[in-house]
């Protein structure tokens, strides 16, 4: 089996230390969609939170109800700015002594470093568990047949800004369920099942597995087809969480004051965010060398937004998630580069 890693591809990417692609980008990219793959995510950097006051501890930091979390039982979380951007992305996996908490490569010491300035006499330990715990995700719509007796991911449909945030249902948010297996935990989540598995353990965990593997080339491009933000990627220094729409399944608009509520429940009020996230159609980049994140989106000459993540996708060809204004009509004729852009509405 050929295996290029990330590295061998782009030495400066943050998701270096996991395969990018098995020799056929495509046909892996079909099977995440139709089947199921195993998607090494390894890369991802884990925080561990044991301690007796872990739930409500993290309940008062982050945006999302966590109270009365229990052992097998996930969840996603955000900490935002005192002004309500988004800092720190994270998935909770509880089970039953310690949270962990998984982010994107790079961000694990940020919100290590927040957490450790917070716990003043709270009963919790929080630590970085990186090199104790690997993520795998099993991608695709037979995800589930692997371990039938997780239940599909409970993301409640938000209500929209004629109700009262009081009137939200506890169960309006992002729900996960976890279950152990031999080897780790199992976590039910929108593109499939994510395995936390201890790191040494890996290995044998994927062969026992016996799936098909699939590199993270397919996973982005399925991932960006889903309309499905990553920190870092789809987020900068400004964003808040409905512009990325992170607000649907990381925030709870139903409990007590945390650090950026006041903005969650102006936009949640008011509607209608500065920006918001859109799926791009790219004309005429070359498949090779897609927009780099970052690069402008531009209507007549002057910017409107940034791509996120570029990919070239198996059916729909050279596709980006990019955040632009919320006046950018969806018919508006685009440009990223030498390239026109056009708006999957």
């Amino acid at each position: 089996m050929t295996v290029i890693m990330v590295e061998d591809l782009d030495p400066s990417s943050a998701d270096a230390g996991v395969p990018a692609h098995f020799g056929d980008p495509m046909k892996e990219q079909r099977l995440l969609e139709t089947a199921v793959g195993l998607v090494d995510r390894s890369n991802r950097e884990v925080l561990a939170v044991p301690g007796d006051e872990r739930a409500s501890w993290l309940h008062t930091l982050t945006t999302q109800h966590l109270s009365a979390i229990s052992a097998n039982q996930g969840s996603e979380l955000l900490v935002l700015s005192p002004h309500g951007h988004v800092e720190h992305h994270a998935f909770v996996t509880e089970d039953g002594t310690t949270a962990w908490l998984d982010t994107e490569p790079g961000a694990g010491a940020g919100l290590l470093k927040y957490l450790e300035m917070m716990r003043f006499f709270t009963r919790v330990e929080p630590r970085d568990a990186t090199s104790e715990i690997a993520v795998l995700s099993l991608i695709g719509p037979a995800a589930a047949d692997l371990f039938p007796e997780l239940a599909a991911p409970r993301i409640g449909a938000v209500p929209g800004p004629k109700f009262a945030a009081g009137s939200v249902p506890p169960e309006a948010t992002a729900r996960y369920d976890v279950r152990p297996f031999e080897g780790g935990l199992a976590r039910r989540v929108p593109l499939g099942v994510d395995l936390l598995v201890p790191r040494h353990a890996k290995t044998s965990v994927i062969e026992k597995l016996g799936v098909p593997r699939a590199g993270l080339w397919a996973y982005e491009a399925i991932r960006v087809a889903a309309r499905t933000p990553r920190l870092g990627h789809e987020t900068d220094h400004k964003t808040i969480p409905a512009e990325a729409e992170f607000q649907a399944t990381a925030v709870h608009l139903d409990k007590g004051c945390y650090r950026g509520q006041e903005t969650i429940a102006r936009v949640h009020h008011l509607g209608r965010p500065p920006r918001r996230l859109v799926l791009l159609h790219l004309d005429g980049v070359a498949t090779d060398h897609p927009p780099a994140h970052g690069t402008p989106v531009e209507l007549d000459g002057r910017a409107v937004g940034f791509v996120g993540t570029a990919v070239r996708h198996h059916e729909l060809g050279m596709v980006a998630l990019a955040v632009v204004k919320r006046n950018v009509a969806d018919d508006a004729r685009l440009t990223v580069g030498e390239s026109a852009a056009a708006i999957d509405s």
